[in-house]
Formats: structure tokens, sequence, C-alpha cells
């Protein structure tokens, strides 16, 4: 039933305008469509997300989105030219170069944060 539905993520902010200046100005996002409620849809290659208002913004401990890269070392220069700070990672099963870039396996992969503290990812899955 749902497997015939596109989906797409929702992710909250406290501040709508500092969210648009960092999707629009920053990640290079165009508003797709305004909602009454104060949320913006952005589309993404065949996709949307959706930025909304919220109390609980920045909450979540894990990624939210990840865009499919074709390149993770170029996204990540043009996105760090752009003032994007990448996360540093030095866990057991995680470790990610002075650029931020993780190695898992044939996935090369990216964190960032967006100003409400929601974790976005690059990634580049293996080629088949």
């Amino acid at each position: 039933m749902l497997s015939d539905h596109p989906v797409y993520t929702t992710i909250a902010t406290a501040d709508v305008a500092r969210a648009r200046t960092y999707y629009e100005g920053t990640l290079g996002f165009s508003v797709d469509t305004e909602d009454p409620a104060g949320g913006v849809y952005y589309r993404s290659g065949t996709t949307r997300f959706y930025v909304y208002p919220s109390e609980f913004a920045g909450h979540a401990q894990h990624t939210l989105a990840t865009w499919a890269v074709d390149d993770v070392e170029a996204t990540v220069a043009e996105l760090a030219g752009r003032g994007v700070v990448f996360e540093q990672y030095d866990l057991p099963d995680l470790k990610t170069d002075e650029r931020g870039i993780a190695e898992l396996g044939p996935v090369k992969t990216a964190w960032f944060k967006d100003p409400d503290g929601n974790i976005l990812n690059v990634g580049q899955p293996p080629t088949t």
C-alpha cells in the first residue's frame, strides 16, 4: 500500500526565517510551495522535503535526511565553501577524515547540522 507512494522527509525548525536563509542561501534550494501554517516545501531532485515550525526542533540525535550525490568529495568541498561545517566523528565504527568524510565500506558519507542542530547527510552510494 504505502510502497506505491512517494516519501519525503520533514525537518523541524524553531525559526522559519533562519531556516529559510540556510536552506535557500547556504544550501541553494528553491521554494517549491509555502503552506499557510508557515512551513516550506523544497524540491530536491524528483522529491521534496518539508521544513516546518516546531518547538521540538533540533532534538533528534540521528540523521534526518540524506542527499545521494555522485561525488561526495566535490559536494563536501562546495558546501564547505558556502560555510557548511561538517561533523567530526572518532568512534569505533565511524571515523571521519579532516574534511568530515567517512568511508563505510563502499559508501562515502559526511554529516552536517542545520541552524537548529538537525543532523543532515550527503552520501555517495556504491557504484553497481
